[in-house]
C-alpha cells in the first residue's frame, strides 16, 4: 500500500482532493494536511486521512513525515509557505520525490522536484483550440512535442495516401482517429480528409511534419523527401547527354522550388566536370564520388544523407535493372528524363491498369501536374477487365473535384501504349512496383501497362512509389 501526502490550502487544492476521491485507487492511502479544515463528501476513511495545522511547522510537519511516503504534493495559494514547507520535508527526507504546484518558479530546484506552472498549462490548454496549430500531449511521455495529433485537411499532400507509402523517418504515425473511432495505422491503411493522427517522434521533426501536412497541393516531393536529386554516372551517360541532363534538371529545379544535387558516379571527362562544377550555385549542390564505392550503395546512403524527395536520372540508365532495383529500394519518386523538351511539356498522362497501385499514387499524381501547370489525361482501354479500373477512374474524377483540377478521361478502343507512341510533349505518371525490378525479356507476353513502361521511354516518365 503506497502512502502519498497531499498538502493543500487553496481552491486549486480543494479541487484536486474531490477528484482523488472520485478516482481514487485501491492501492493508495493518502494523508491530507489543510491549514482550514473542509468537509468533503463520499470519503472512504480507510484511505483517505485528513489532518488540520500549518504545514510551515516543522515541529507538527516532522512528525507526520516519519512514516514512509513515495510523494508529496504541495498546493498552496502563498509562494512563500510553499518555499517554507518544502525546506521542512528536505530536513527530514531529501530525497522525497515532491510535486509541486510553483506559479511562480520560486522554488528552489532539485532532483526530485517536480515544478507545475499552472499559468502555463492554461496557456498552453487555451492554444490548443487555436486553428491551425498543432496539439501536442501535455501529460504523456516527456511532454516536449513528441507526441501530437494533427488535424489532416483536405487538399494535404497526405490525403488518399496509404500510411505505409509515406516517409516516416524520425517519426511515426501510431493512431488514426475516423468519425469518432480509433484505426490502427496499418501499412495499406489509408490517409483520408479530417482524419486524426496521433503521431510520435523528435520534437523538431514533428514541427516539419506538422507544417508539410496542412499545407495543400504544391509541396511534392513531400511527403517522400525535401531535396531534388540528379544522378549522373559518366560511365552509363554520354557527354552529350550529359549536358541535357543538367539543363532540363535545373529547369526541373526551379519549378519544385526545392534544392537540387548533381551527384557525379565514376568521374574520368575533366572537359564535362567543369561544365557540371559550373552550375554550382546558393540552391543547387555538386556531389562528385572519386571512391571506388558500389552505385547501390552511393544512392541509397545518399537518400538518407540529403532526404531526398525526388530522384532525376537519364532514361537510358533507368533502363539497367540494377539501377531499377536499387531505386526502388530508395523508396522515392523517380524522373527518368527523356530526349524531348521539359519545358515544352503540355500534359500528364495516366494509363489505367487492373492494379490498385495507381489510386495510391493519385494525389501525388495531380501535384506533380499542378507545380508543372499540365492537363491531365487519364486513358483507360476498354478491352480489359472494368470494375477495377472504373473504381480507380473515380476515385481520379473525386479528387478532380476536391483539387479544382479538370482532367480528361479518354476511353479508347486502341490500346493507349500505341496512341501515346504518336504524342509529344507528355511526362507518363507509372506506379512504382516491385515488378518493375524484373527483366524486360519477363515482359514480352505481358498486357500490363505498367510493366510495358519502357515501350514509352523516349518520353519523360514519373515512378512514384505506392508502398514503403
Amino acid at each position: 500500500m503506497k502512502k502519498i501526502l497531499i498538502i493543500s490550502d487553496g481552491s486549486i487544492g480543494e479541487r484536486f482532493i474531490e477528484r482523488a476521491i472520485k478516482t481514487y485507487t485501491t492501492d493508495n492511502i493518502y494523508y491530507i494536511v489543510q491549514i482550514k479544515e473542509k468537509k468533503y463528501e463520499n470519503i472512504v476513511a480507510s484511505r483517505f486521512k485528513f489532518y488540520t495545522f500549518d504545514p510551515t511547522s516543522f515541529s507538527k510537519l516532522s512528525n507526520l513525515l516519519k512514516m514512509e511516503f513515495v510523494q508529496v504534493l504541495i498546493m498552496m495559494d502563498s509562494q512563500v509557505e510553499v518555499t517554507n514547507t518544502i525546506k521542512n520535508i528536505r530536513l527530514v527526507k531529501e530525497n522525497l520525490p515532491i510535486v509541486v504546484l510553483d506559479e511562480n518558479e520560486l522554488c528552489s530546484v532539485d532532483n526530485n522536484l517536480t515544478s507545475i506552472n499552472s499559468t502555463e498549462i492554461l496557456a498552453s490548454r487555451l492554444l490548443d483550440y487555436l486553428p491551425n496549430v498543432p496539439v501536442i500531449a501535455q501529460n504523456v511521455g516527456l511532454g516536449e512535442g513528441e507526441i501530437m495529433e494533427v488535424l489532416v485537411p483536405f487538399g494535404s499532400s497526405f490525403v488518399y495516401r496509404h500510411v505505409g507509402a509515406i516517409e516516416q523517418i524520425g517519426w511515426r504515425i501510431s493512431a488514426i482517429y475516423r468519425n469518432r473511432k480509433l484505426i490502427l495505422p496499418e501499412p495499406r491503411k489509408m490517409v483520408y480528409p479530417n482524419d486524426l493522427l496521433v503521431i510520435i517522434g523528435e520534437p523538431s521533426v514533428l514541427q516539419s511534419v506538422y507544417r508539410t501536412m496542412k499545407k495543400e497541393l504544391g509541396q511534392f516531393p513531400a511527403p517522400f523527401g525535401t531535396n531534388l536529386y540528379l544522378l549522373i554516372d559518366m560511365a552509363v551517360d554520354s557527354a552529350e547527354s550529359i549536358i541535357d541532363l543538367l539543363r532540363r534538371s535545373t529547369y526541373i529545379h526551379r519549378q519544385f522550388k526545392h534544392d537540387l544535387i548533381i551527384k557525379i558516379i565514376n568521374p574520368y571527362d575533366i572537359e564535362i566536370l567543369s561544365i557540371v562544377k559550373s552550375y554550382n550555385s546558393e540552391n543547387v549542390y555538386i556531389d562528385i564520388n572519386y571512391n571506388h564505392i558500389e552505385r547501390h550503395d552511393i544512392i541509397l546512403d545518399d537518400i538518407s544523407k540529403y532526404h531526398v524527395g525526388l530522384i532525376l536520372t537519364s532514361s537510358e540508365m533507368f533502363l539497367e535493372r540494377s539501377v531499377r532495383k536499387t531505386l526502388f529500394e530508395g523508396k522515392v519518386p523517380v524522373l527518368a528524363i527523356a530526349e524531348e523538351s521539359v519545358a515544352k511539356l503540355k500534359d500528364a498522362i495516366v494509363i489505367i491498369s487492373g492494379s490498385k497501385d495507381i489510386e495510391k499514387v493519385a494525389t501525388t499524381i495531380f501535384d506533380i501536374s499542378m507545380q508543372l501547370e499540365l492537363n491531365m489525361e487519364v486513358y483507360n482501354y476498354k478491352h480489359e477487365y472494368q470494375e477495377s479500373k472504373i473504381q480507380a477512374i473515380e476515385h481520379f474524377k473525386n479528387l478532380s473535384t476536391i483539387f479544382s483540377k479538370s482532367i480528361k478521361v479518354i476511353e479508347t478502343d486502341k490500346n493507349p501504349m500505341r496512341i501515346l507512341k504518336n504524342k509529344k510533349s507528355f511526362i507518363q505518371c507509372i506506379p512504382f512496383t516491385e515488378k518493375m525490378t524484373k527483366s524486360r525479356v519477363s515482359s514480352l507476353f505481358s498486357t500490363d501497362s505498367e510493366l510495358l513502361y519502357y515501350k514509352l521511354d523516349k518520353h519523360h516518365q514519373i515512378f512514384i512509389p505506392s508502398t514503403l
